[in-house]
């Protein structure tokens, strides 16, 4: 695991693209400050630039410098959550501008997995984590169903958890509105 984090940092810091395992399905990842690194990420799922993609984090105490406002109430989701959540929180902040949706709001989860925890904290950014399928399919329950069009186009791919044939599942995502509104957009 430990070759598998410092290689995907090497590539991560050089604007490359990895596709690693997360908290939830294997993600295609890249620095989420990085814009010509997102770039890279919306051409190889074939997806257009004005649907944003989410970013991992590997703590709470990181969501005020990339989000204006972090609720109260985000933290208590987060914590009590039996399993990933996503929040979208208004007011994106210090990340790649073609990242962020044009409502100005980012998703960001707080992984609590291994590798990807781990990946983020060496790091020390936070990581674009997009399903690893072209845009329109469906995403991949584990390594085996990676389209290989995928698996070619990533910079670095993680050799940790490639094995591993459990099922996986998205994360749900929650929005929080200014004011306090919380809208479930996926269970």
């Amino acid at each position: 695991m430990e070759e598998d984090i410092k290689k995907a940092c090497e590539i991560l810091s050089k604007g490359g693209v990895i596709l690693y395992p997360t908290d939830t399905i294997w993600g295609i990842g890249c620095d989420a400050t990085n814009k010509e690194a997102v770039k890279k990420v919306y051409e190889i799922k074939q997806r257009i630039d004005s649907k944003s993609m989410l970013v991992l984090l590997d703590s709470t105490a990181k969501l005020d410098y990339y989000v204006n406002e972090c609720p109260n109430i985000a933290l208590d989701l987060i914590e009590l959550s039996n399993k990933p959540i996503t929040i979208i929180y208004s007011g994106a902040k210090n990340l790649a501008s073609n990242l962020i949706a044009e409502d100005g709001s980012i998703g960001i989860r707080i992984t609590q997995e291994k590798f990807s925890k781990e990946l983020c904290r060496k790091f020390k950014k936070p990581i674009v984590s997009t399903s690893a399928n072209i845009s329109g399919k469906p995403s991949p329950a584990n390594f085996s169903e990676i389209d290989s069009v995928i698996i070619n186009a990533a910079d670095y791919v993680v050799n940790y958890r490639q094995d591993d044939l459990t099922p996986a599942k998205p994360s749900s995502i929650i929005k929080l509105d200014t004011g306090g509104l919380v809208k479930i957009i996926r269970e």
